[in-house]
């Protein structure tokens, strides 16, 4: 079995003497002189520091000193090689769902254009649409209504009172309308996760167009209601 040099020992019982509490034992009381052969010279340890130290005699333990020399920075590390780290990682791209504007969206919304011009154009060729005369201040025609994205709330004004309908109730649905995507805040495009955004348009939308269909088919002279198989187009429209 080896044996544990002296020195080691004596650390040893120093540093739980410490850790108890106990008053650690004098170091000139056991130091030995450096020709004893339990622990290293004094000359011993001061040639290793400096580099070159002969081993010690007598089965000493010799202590190998810090090296002296050390970088800029004070490290003693050497730098063997740079490796790129293309060549030791795996990157793997993941697939995006977006494309540029060019040509995908700028391609497609020009097709749509160009079919929606001809479908007009055709249509045009089919279907008269006549001007009526000039208008005259001193006639005014009945029924006499607002153009139609107008008839909603010209709708609303036979019902209510003026200040209600046309800033109460216009008003709360454009603040709601502006509100919605701060309340819904679900970035997801699946309908089914889209309740609250979806319930808001559906009413708004149903609601405006009810106003419109009444006002354009539904009223008639002196702007009464009435059904549009009473009178036909010619006394709904004024043709």
């Amino acid at each position: 079995m080896t044996e544990i040099p002296e020195h080691l020992l004596k650390r040893s019982k120093e540093a739980k003497a410490q850790a108890d509490g106990v008053p650690a034992p004098s170091a000139d009381a056991g130091a030995s002189s450096d020709d004893d052969g339990e622990t290293i010279p004094r000359s011993l340890l001061e040639q290793s520091q400096q580099g070159g130290a002969p081993a010690p005699a007598g089965g000493g333990v010799a202590t190998i000193a810090p090296p002296a020399m050390a970088g800029p920075s004070g490290n003693t590390h050497r730098l063997l090689t740079v490796v790129k780290s293309g060549s030791i990682q795996d990157v793997k791209a993941t697939p995006g769902d977006k494309v540029h504007v060019w040509p995908h969206l700028l391609a497609a919304e020009f097709t749509a254009a160009l079919f929606i011009t001809a479908f007009a154009l055709v249509f045009s060729l089919f279907i008269n649409a006549p001007l009526l005369e000039l208008a005259n201040h001193n006639a005014t025609p009945n029924p006499s209504k607002a153009p139609w994205y107008f008839l909603g709330l010209q709708e609303l004004l036979t019902m209510f009172d003026p200040m209600i309908a046309g800033v109460t109730i216009p008003g709360i649905v454009l603040v709601l309308l502006g509100f919605a995507p701060y309340i819904d805040r679900n970035p997801s495009n699946a309908p089914e996760d889209r309740k609250f955004a979806i319930s808001i348009q559906t009413i708004h939308l149903m609601f405006w167009a009810v106003l419109v269909i009444i006002g354009s088919f539904f009223r008639g002279q002196g702007f009464n209601f009435t059904y549009p198989w009473d009178t036909g187009l010619h006394g709904i429209f004024h043709l």
